[in-house]
């Protein structure tokens, strides 16, 4: 006899505002149980000392998580010059100090303009990639350093929005996937010869979800979760705005049908190339395929939605 699954088989996605001091997971843990779903995911880790946008992914939009940690991602950031720390943050143990020279506004843009563009990064010993099966930040924890890979991101903006008297700058960064900001900030305070740590992290967007007002806060869920589960629901959006900036393609009731069934299918006027959305002839949404080298379009994120929550900000998967 299969075993029946627990909580609600609900789809949609939630743009939680992340509290401080809570890993992701926790966070995700929380939503999941508010929402009673009976399964969830989450979108690329926030450190518990950062906030902001964590989306979090219920029922069929799990399916699309990868698309999320492969988006381009936007914070806002305070570092505090001449303080090294061991985790690059301000949850670390100090383990230098230097004096801060002077800055003008121009020295600062000067030195923010090499790290801007493709740039090369080693991860932090403090973060979550694995060395033989076990997580970096266990064997920083050990006193342990081991080898990291040097790996190549892309800051595509980096701007300075303020200077905070002489030791504290606020940045807003929009960067690639796999940017450790903590990292650029520290490389940053080395070109600087003073050093530097993050004090205060916070997340505005997350690929196509570009409004920070679309957040939602724990408190404000278990407001809603007191009043209904209906009123919680409304807050979800459509599984199809996380795939938005990836064309189109319509089906016809028989190639539809072949898709469903697993089968690559043709479809006149696809792209070329790269990734589809795909939907029948009704308007719903039937998942994600992939354009392969003879033009077929192969089935590679099929959803089931059972049952979804449309907010009026798009169409419903």
């Amino acid at each position: 006899m299969a075993r029946k699954r627990k909580g609600r088989d609900i789809s949609g996605i939630l743009l939680l505002d992340k509290p401080h001091g809570l890993s992701s997971n926790a966070a995700l843990q929380k939503v999941k149980h508010l929402f009673d779903a009976s399964k969830a995911g989450h979108t690329g880790s926030l450190d518990p000392l950062a906030t902001g946008m964590l989306p979090i992914c219920l029922g069929e939009a799990t399916k699309v998580s990868s698309f999320l940690l492969d988006a381009d991602k936007r914070y806002q950031v305070t570092c505090q010059l001449g303080i090294k720390t061991t985790t690059g943050d301000a949850e670390g143990d100090v383990i230098e100090t230097r004096s801060v020279p002077e800055l003008s506004a121009n020295q600062l843009e000067s030195v923010l303009d090499r790290f801007r563009g493709t740039i090369e990064q080693i991860p932090p010993m403090y973060s979550a990639l694995k060395h033989k099966g076990e997580r970096l930040y266990n064997l920083a924890r050990q006193g342990l350093e081991v080898e990291r890979e040097v790996r190549t991101v892309r800051i595509h903006e980096l701007s300075l929005i303020a200077i905070q008297g002489q030791d504290r700058l606020d940045f807003e960064v929009r960067c690639s996937k796999g940017t450790y900001v903590r990292t650029l900030i520290e490389d940053i305070g080395e070109a600087l010869g003073c050093g530097a740590h993050v004090t205060a992290l916070r997340r505005l967007a997350v690929g196509p979800f570009q409004d920070p007002a679309g957040m939602v806060t724990l408190e404000r869920l278990q407001e809603l979760k007191e009043i209904s589960l209906e009123s919680l629901d409304a807050l979800l959006l459509p599984i199809e705005q996380a795939l938005m900036q990836w064309p189109e393609v319509r089906l016809n009731r028989d190639t539809a049908y072949y898709l469903l069934q697993g089968q690559s299918i043709q479809v006149s006027r696809a792209p070329t190339e790269g990734w589809v959305r795909l939907y029948d002839a009704a308007d719903q949404l039937l998942g994600m395929g992939l354009v392969q080298d003879d033009g077929k379009v192969a089935p590679k994120r099929l959803f089931r939605v059972k049952k979804h929550v449309a907010t009026g900000q798009g169409k419903a998967g």
